[in-house]
């Protein structure tokens, strides 16, 4: 009887020990550059904001862009939601042939997106981008009246992320856009396909 006491002991003990540990592990802090914020959720599934500035090149002209991005990610790895990416300036394409126009452009859609080493400082994601595009030509009246052109679009990228706090982090990287078959005045999908660098914030809402 002593011994089945013992060993039962000696079992409640080790069990206890490991479940300390397995604890310890999944309440373990991401590493942080800022110490603020209390400890990790440890949730399964939790809710992101990312505002982000992007700039690319459409036919020569410079795009200076506004993305936002919002969705769930799934135990620290895997992501999904959707964006709005819009221009922020007047676009001037070098084939454009009329001097008093300007394009803009705004594209939406989903993403997908798997992150690596989520609780080092410093940590990877790559999006894939999916979704709608529209360009079109205006004037200081608003339309210019030369229509517009819609495509299909497709972009993956690279996004490199500092831990700034537990529910905050620095972002940046770049991404590569493939535009669909599309022709609109002078300018075809060759022209709207390019690299886009990002910058941004990554908000943890919970």
């Amino acid at each position: 009887m002593s011994n089945l006491f013992n060993k039962t002991n000696l079992a409640l003990i080790v069990a206890f020990l490991s479940f300390s540990v397995l604890r310890g592990q999944e309440n373990e802090s991401a590493a942080t550059l800022f110490k603020k914020g209390g400890p990790d959720s440890n949730a399964s599934v939790e809710l992101f904001l990312t505002p982000m500035l992007g700039v690319t090149e459409f036919d020569g002209g410079n795009v200076f862009l506004i993305q936002a991005r919002a969705g769930l990610t799934v135990n620290e790895a895997f992501s999904f939601g959707g964006y709005f990416s819009t221009s922020m300036n007047e676009i001037y394409p070098e084939s454009e042939t009329l001097s008093d126009v300007y394009m803009d452009y705004w594209s939406a859609g989903g993403f997908i997106s798997y992150a690596s080493l989520s609780k080092k400082l410093i940590n990877w994601s790559f999006p894939l981008y999916f979704g709608y595009g529209e360009i079109e030509m205006d004037n200081e009246q608003s339309s210019a009246g030369l229509g517009e052109a819609n495509f299909f679009q497709i972009e993956p990228s690279a996004l490199l992320h500092l831990n700034l706090t537990q529910h905050l982090r620095f972002t940046t990287g770049a991404g590569y856009r493939w535009v669909s078959d599309t022709t609109y005045r002078n300018l075809d999908q060759s022209s709207l396909s390019g690299l886009t660098g990002y910058i941004g914030l990554v908000f943890d809402i919970f």
